[in-house]
């Protein structure tokens, strides 16, 4: 069996893929590749290859070098931060993700994974448990380039017969990484400054409810997705994921269950907009049907279990 390759192994949510990986397969398994080495310690255990996602020959080259059978595509450029750069988001969010496709054209790579998102959604889906087939007019690039992205999955797929799979994540908590500019890093940054003796100053309205969801919840669906069965899977675009949903006030109140001086205050800013157009939950019925899935952590453990993961040694 080949081997598993992280693109954008650095971030949030690759290193947590890449400590999964490990776990599961070995750590000479995993291939890593960035503008950047992982900061995590493991992530010295793992071959470790600098490239920029958006070099096509650089790709094709890893991939036939490495004995490469899945790859994980992470790159992207957030909500937030892709607002203040809608051209460098559209390439950054698009060009790895056609330039792995063709290498599942090609027969290179077997499978491949590519993250979606819940900013697909925007002001004219329904708010609470938005279905699967809601409609899809978002409001930021961000959303835009994962719309076109989930149209590429199911094109190579009916097209081609690439085996690519898809999640749509709502806002995403973990502790081992900083948050990386997208609009429910609010969350995130929370839990970080109460560990730390802090308040924090959020730049949404108190009541802005939002999907969110534990990064530990988020790779165990990613990896039930990826072992699922090809014919089992209805969905080829991407897959609508939820794990829990809550407002700044909400999770505020579970904060001063573990510190109890914790303190938001509000003042929101231009991430308040793109926040209201998203939706309040998701339903997920899909993920539940044909793979199994089921959310672990609600709002309540999921703050307990970000705070004991703080705690930990770093």
């Amino acid at each position: 069996m080949g081997k598993h390759l992280i693109v954008g192994a650095a971030g949030q949510l690759g290193i947590e893929l890449m400590l999964s990986l490990h776990s599961r397969f070995g750590a000479d398994q995993v291939v890593l590749t960035d503008i950047r080495p992982t900061p995590h310690p493991d992530g010295a255990k793992s071959m470790y290859v600098e490239a920029d996602a958006c070099d096509a020959v650089a790709l094709k080259a890893m991939v036939e070098a490495h004995d490469i059978d899945v790859v994980y595509n992470l790159v992207a450029m957030l909500s937030a931060r892709g607002e203040a750069n809608p051209m460098a988001a559209w390439k950054l969010n698009m060009d790895p993700l056609l330039h792995v496709l063709e290498l599942a054209r090609e027969g290179l790579v077997k499978k491949v994974f590519w993250p979606s998102s819940i900013a697909v959604f925007g002001p004219d889906a329904p708010k609470d448990h938005t279905p699967q087939d809601a409609p899809l007019h978002p409001t930021t690039v961000y959303g835009v380039s994962k719309i076109a992205g989930e149209l590429w999955c199911d094109y190579y797929h009916t097209k081609y017969g690439v085996d690519v799979r898809s999640l749509r994540y709502p806002g995403l908590i973990g502790y081992r990484s900083q948050p990386g500019g997208g609009t429910t890093d609010y969350a995130v940054d929370a839990l970080i400054q109460a560990a730390q003796g802090r308040g924090l100053e959020c730049y949404l309205d108190a009541n802005e409810r939002l999907p969110m969801m534990s990064m530990e919840d988020a790779i165990r669906g990613t990896l039930q997705l990826m072992d699922a069965p090809s014919e089992a899977l209805t969905v080829r675009t991407s897959y609508n994921l939820h794990g829990c949903d809550f407002s700044p006030i909400e999770l505020e109140a579970a904060i001063r269950a573990h510190v109890p001086d914790f303190a938001m205050t509000f003042a929101p800013d231009h991430r308040q907009g793109i926040a209201a157009s998203w939706p309040n939950s998701i339903d997920d019925s899909a993920a539940q049907q044909d793979w199994g899935w089921k959310a672990e952590h609600d709002v309540a453990s999921l703050v307990e279990h970000i705070f004991q993961g703080l705690e930990q040694p770093a």
